[in-house]
């Protein structure tokens, strides 16, 4: 892993990535790093011993830049870098809902370009992170955007067709989850009990479900008739979510998060 990779506009996603590429045998030494404020560059480079540069020196330095800046601020960012990014270099978008064919269009042509989804469980090691490759890019550069990303959790490759259906899905998911974990914990407090209670019994019981779900190899329909007992408590509890339309809200939920990644694409930002 003697490839030195920068990470531009290094945030929460880009830190933890970047602690767990360190965990996973990167060298320090090897990682770069750029921040908009000089006080979070020396913060990082305190906590995990990487080396601050600016964005130009990241193009001329690194063997791999990943780009984790805001997709608004994707344009500005990529004609920084174009004057001083030589050709053979790979390039890593984690931005949402940004074509590959985006960045080839403003870099030297033949430029590898890979676009990666990932998610906040990066910070626990846990993210599901979607790979798509770009015209020029390889299975090699695939490859080595897998081990990138693999130090933070789960990857999975997708035609980058998919890549707004999986924005959808699983890099917005965890939003989704946290919101009816704070639904059923109102709920829990409605029925009597305290928060801290209700808390710890939703994600106890979420964590159970998905490593069920995860190690069973049980589709998730058997693994819910197993909890719900004819005329039991289940059941009548799944018939207040039917009956609320829960199943079609979250199917217009997921189309509209998937249509806002189309619109990023086009560059509306309102």
């Amino acid at each position: 892993m003697s490839q030195k990779v920068a990470v531009l506009g290094t945030g929460k996603i880009g830190e933890a990535l970047l602690s767990g590429m360190i965990r996973a045998g990167w060298a320090p030494a090897d990682l770069l790093v750029t921040a908009r404020r000089p006080e979070r560059a020396e913060e990082l480079r305190a906590r995990h011993g990487v080396t601050p540069v600016t964005n130009p020196e990241a193009a001329k330095t690194a063997d791999t830049l990943i780009l984790t800046v805001k997709p608004q601020d994707m344009g500005t960012l990529l004609d920084e870098l174009a004057p001083h990014l030589p050709a053979d270099r790979l390039v890593i978008s984690g931005a949402a809902g940004i074509p590959t064919s985006f960045f080839e269009e403003r870099l030297a042509t033949g430029t590898p370009v890979v676009r990666v989804m990932t998610n906040t469980p990066a910070l626990v090691d846990e993210a599901m992170s979607v790979i798509s490759a770009g015209t020029h890019a390889t299975e090699a550069h695939v490859t080595h955007t897998e081990e990138i990303f693999g130090a933070v959790g789960k990857t999975l490759r997708v035609p980058e067709s998919q890549q707004d259906a999986c924005t959808a899905l699983s890099g917005s998911g965890p939003a989704y989850f946290f919101y009816l974990v704070e639904a059923m914990t109102d709920a829990g407090i409605l029925l009597g009990l305290p928060r801290d209670k209700a808390h710890d019994l939703i994600v106890q019981s979420a964590i159970g479900a998905a490593v069920m779900l995860r190690d069973s190899g049980e589709h998730p329909v058997k693994l819910r008739e197993n909890v719900t007992s004819p005329a039991g408590t289940t059941i009548n509890a799944i018939r207040e979510l039917e009956n609320h339309g829960v199943r079609a809200a979250l199917i217009a939920a997921l189309e509209a998060a998937r249509d806002r990644s189309r619109e990023l694409a086009s560059g509306k930002k309102d």
